[in-house]
C-alpha cells in the first residue's frame, strides 16, 4: 500500500494550494496535495488565466479594427469566437500541466478525489479508485470559491450564465445583460463588447467597479458609454427569466422605476461562495463567519493543526493574496517566523478596456480614517508613450499622508496599469515617502513616467501638465 503519513496536506490545489505544497516540500516537508477536478484549481482553469486569453483576443481584435490609426490597412475583419475560445482552453491546460509537472517536480503526492476532514490530522479521500485515509500533523484548506447564484433565477448554461458558462459560450451573445460590475463583470462586459455583443451593465451600488477609486469609477463608467455600453448603477434587477430565444429582464433603476428588456443572454457576476460545505470543517468546530474560515495573521484556524487561505478565508478574494497567504502559512508551519501580510499592500488589478489597477487606500478611505491628505491625479495625455502607442485615455492618481510623506495608496487606469502598479505596491510594503518616489529616476520613454508625475502632482510639482 502507498504511503498515506504526510507532515503537511493541502485540500485544494488552487494558486494558494499549489504555491504552499511547492514551499512545503522546499522547506523539506513530505507533502500531499488533494483535487477533486483539475489541478491548478479555479484561477488557472476557469478564472484569471483563461480570462485573460479571451481579453487579448478581444485586444487584438480591437486593434485590428483601428488599423488605420496606426496607418495601417486592415480588410474584411472578422471573429471566430469558437477559435478564441479554443485557444483559452489551450492556455489553461498549458499551465495546468505546468503544474502538475511542478507536483512531480517537487515530489509532491498528488491525490485525485473528494476531500473531507474527518478528525484532526486526518482526511478521507473519495476518488475514482475508492476511498482512502490520509494523515498529516497540519492540514491547509484552500478549496476556494464559487460564483453566486441570483435566488430567483439560477444559472442554466444556456442563457443565464455565471463567469464558467461565458469562458466557454454555446454561441456569441448578441444582446448580453451582465450583472455585477465588479472585476469578474465588468472583464466580461469588456470582452463580448469588444468582441461585438451589445452589452448593458447593471450595479447595485451607486458607481461601477465599487471598491476603486470614485475617480477612477467615472472614468470608467465614461469610457464604457463611449464604446456603446449601457451602464444603470444604483440599480438591480428585480426578475430574470429564461426564455428559449433569450432572457428577460425587469430592472429597477435608481429613480425607482422599472424597465422591462429583452436580452440574448445574462451574465451573473455579484459575488461568491466560500467551498467549505461536506469537507468536515462543522465537526471539528472550525469558526466561520457568512461561510468564509476565520483565520489569524498567520492563516491558522481555531483548530489546531487546521490552516485555511485563499478565497475560503476573508477578503480581498485575489490569487495572489492566496499564494502570499500559502507562503505565510508554510513558513510557519515549518517553525519560521514570517511576516504577517498587510491587507493594504494588496493590488487589486481589472483587466477591461482601459485597465484598472490599485493598492492601498483610496482618496475618500484616507480623509474618513483622519488622514490629511495631498493627493495628486496625472493624465496619461501628458505622457509621450501612451501618446505614441496611441492609448492616451486614463490617468495615475496617488494618495499620501500630508504628515508623514507616507504613501496611503495608488489608482490607475489606462493602458498596461496592471503591469505597473507593482511599482507603487514595493513603495507600499517597503514603507517609501515622497521624497523616495520624487528622488527615482524613471526611463523615458515609458508609462511608468506617470507614475512618477502622479507624485509630482500631489505635491504641486508635475512637469509634464
Amino acid at each position: 500500500m502507498a504511503d498515506t503519513n504526510y507532515d503537511l496536506i493541502v485540500l485544494g490545489s488552487g494558486p494558494g494550494g499549489y504555491v504552499a505544497a511547492i514551499r512545503a516540500a522546499q522547506l523539506g516537508l513530505k507533502t500531499a496535495i488533494v483535487e477533486r477536478e483539475n489541478l491548478g484549481g479555479i484561477c488557472l482553469n476557469w478564472g484569471c488565466i483563461p480570462t485573460k486569453a479571451l481579453l487579448r483576443s478581444a485586444e487584438i481584435y480591437h486593434y485590428m479594427q483601428h488599423a488605420g490609426d496606426y496607418g495601417l490597412i486592415a480588410q474584411q475583419i472578422s471573429a471566430d469566437i469558437d477559435a478564441v475560445v479554443k485557444r483559452s482552453r489551450g492556455v489553461a491546460k498549458q499551465l495546468s500541466q505546468g503544474v502538475a509537472f511542478l507536483m512531480k517536480k517537487h515530489k509532491i503526492a498528488v491525490h485525485m478525489g473528494e476531500g473531507k476532514l474527518t478528525a484532526p490530522g486526518k482526511m478521507e479521500v473519495k476518488g475514482e479508485k475508492g476511498s482512502e485515509t490520509l494523515t498529516a500533523k497540519n492540514i491547509i484548506v484552500a478549496t476556494g470559491a464559487r460564483a453566486r447564484d441570483l435566488p430567483f433565477a439560477p444559472a442554466d448554461g444556456k442563457r443565464i450564465w455565471t463567469y464558467r458558462h461565458a469562458l466557454v459560450p454555446p454561441e456569441m451573445p448578441k444582446k448580453l445583460l451582465v450583472i455585477g460590475s465588479g472585476a469578474i463583470g465588468i472583464e466580461f462586459a469588456s470582452f463580448y463588447s469588444d468582441m461585438g455583443a451589445e452589452v448593458t451593465v447593471v450595479e447595485m451600488l451607486d458607481r461601477v467597479v465599487p471598491v476603486e477609486d470614485a475617480d477612477v469609477s467615472a472614468f470608467l463608467e465614461k469610457a464604457l458609454k463611449k464604446q456603446g455600453m449601457t451602464i444603470f448603477t444604483g440599480a438591480g434587477v428585480e426578475e430574470l427569466k429564461a426564455t428559449a430565444t433569450g432572457v428577460t429582464a425587469k430592472i429597477k433603476t435608481k429613480d425607482g422605476k422599472t424597465e422591462s428588456a429583452e436580452f440574448s443572454h445574462a451574465i451573473v457576476a455579484i459575488g461568491i461562495v466560500p467551498n467549505t460545505e461536506n469537507i468536515g470543517l462543522e465537526a471539528l468546530g472550525v469558526k466561520t463567519t457568512k461561510g468564509h474560515i476565520d483565520t489569524d495573521a498567520m492563516c491558522r484556524t481555531n483548530v489546531p493543526g487546521i490552516w485555511a487561505i485563499g478565497d475560503v478565508t476573508a477578503p480581498p478574494w485575489l490569487a495572489h493574496k492566496a499564494m502570499h497567504e500559502s507562503v505565510i502559512s508554510v513558513e510557519a508551519i515549518a517553525g519560521g517566523h514570517p511576516h504577517a501580510m498587510d491587507p493594504r499592500n494588496i493590488p487589486g488589478c481589472t483587466y477591461c478596456r482601459p485597465q484598472i489597477a490599485s493598492v492601498g487606500l483610496t482618496e475618500a478611505k484616507a480623509k474618513e480614517l483622519g488622514y490629511e491628505v495631498k493627493a495628486g491625479t496625472f493624465p496619461f495625455i501628458g505622457n509621450g508613450k501612451a501618446i505614441a502607442l496611441g492609448e492616451a485615455e486614463g490617468f495615475t492618481k496617488t494618495v499620501f499622508d500630508a504628515k508623514t510623506g507616507e504613501l496611503l495608496g495608488a489608482h490607475m487606469i489606462g493602458a498596461e496599469v496592471t503591469e505597473l502598479i507593482q511599482g507603487y505596491t514595493i513603495g507600499k510594503t517597503a514603507e517609501l515617502v515622497e521624497d523616495d518616489f520624487i528622488g527615482t529616476v524613471f526611463p523615458h520613454p515609458t508609462l511608468s513616467e506617470t507614475m512618477h508625475e502622479g507624485v509630482l502632482a500631489a505635491f504641486g510639482r508635475p512637469l509634464h501638465i
